[in-house]
């Protein structure tokens, strides 16, 4: 089944290694295959990954573009272990990330990692 996207005027993409920048226009086009996605608005950089939350999101999303898990692994558990230090009540939803990790559903993790964020900035305002 292929995943529809649609592309506000200058909005960029990740497909597999790729970044694509729409032109001026809205575009629609639809994606088949096995490559990893992530809209702009889904992708953090170093610059702006500046949250523990969000270094961890970062980390696992460089694991699903990257299709490599074990590269990212040590990194990922030493930002696991800060974050469960700082806030402990973080338990169930890093089980859950984790477990899509293992499980392979990259992804899936992502989303319940925006959960983390979405508390965070709840905290820090």
């Amino acid at each position: 089944m292929a995943l529809k996207v649609e592309l506000k005027p200058f909005e960029r993409i990740i497909i597999g290694e790729s970044v694509i920048t729409n032109s001026e226009t809205r575009t629609t086009f639809l994606i088949e295959g096995e490559a990893p996605i992530l809209r702009e608005k889904d992708i953090f950089t170093a610059e702006t990954a500046n949250t523990p939350a969000k270094r961890l999101y970062l980390c696992v999303q460089m694991m699903y573009l990257e299709k490599d898990i074990p590269k990212y692994q040590e990194l990922y558990m030493s930002f696991v272990r800060d974050l469960l230090e700082a806030v402990p009540s973080y338990r169930p939803v890093i089980e859950n990330a984790s477990n899509l990790i293992l499980s392979g559903a990259l992804y899936s993790s992502l989303k319940e990692i925006r959960k983390l964020i979405r508390r965070e900035e709840e905290l820090l305002r």
